[in-house]
């Protein structure tokens, strides 16, 4: 799962990927796997369960990182729309490091484009992938719904397009 770029530091509640706690993604996948989307969540400390988190992406084989490794912010806050890629990561070079990975998703638009403009992926609807090769490995790219709430769409219908996403690569 590749997404764009952190928020600024001062908006993290934990050390790991999407450290928002306004951001949907660990209530997605609570949904999604555990059919409760406050499983990964620890209310009471205002952040998520990174220790569960990092065990479930483990056991099922969800590799998470960013399509860019700097960036530039052209606004305080956490918005792709204001994020300027300064160096994008090295996806062929990443990929060589999970030979079993043959699925990308990409969780927003910013990620989504690098994707399609460095690799000349088209862009399919929401929800599902395109055929593309890369590094000499076929792969698929997913275009999915931002996990923002800033993305209009409810917490439920994110998770039903995560849920069918991994049931047809096999995770669930």
């Amino acid at each position: 799962m590749l997404g764009s770029f952190p928020p600024p530091r001062k908006r993290w509640c934990m050390d790991f990927f999407y450290p928002n706690r306004t951001n949907m993604m660990w209530e997605i996948f609570g949904l999604v796997f555990f059919g409760d989307s406050q499983r990964l969540v620890d209310a009471g400390h205002k952040t998520f369960r990174m220790e569960d988190i990092k065990a479930l992406l483990e056991e099922r084989g969800i590799a998470i990182y960013d399509t860019a490794s700097a960036v530039r912010r052209l606004s305080g806050n956490a918005s792709d729309k204001d994020l300027e890629i300064v160096e994008k990561t090295d996806i062929p070079i990443l990929l060589e490091q999970i030979p079993q990975c043959h699925d990308i998703v990409c969780t927003g638009q910013k990620s989504f484009s690098v994707l399609t403009e460095d690799y000349g992926v088209p862009v399919p609807t929401m929800g599902t992938y395109n055929a593309f090769t890369i590094a000499g490995r076929e792969m698929r790219l997913w275009r999915m719904p931002s996990s923002s709430r800033a993305y209009p769409m409810k917490l439920d219908e994110k998770a039903k397009y995560y849920q069918e996403m991994m049931k047809t690569i096999g995770i669930i």
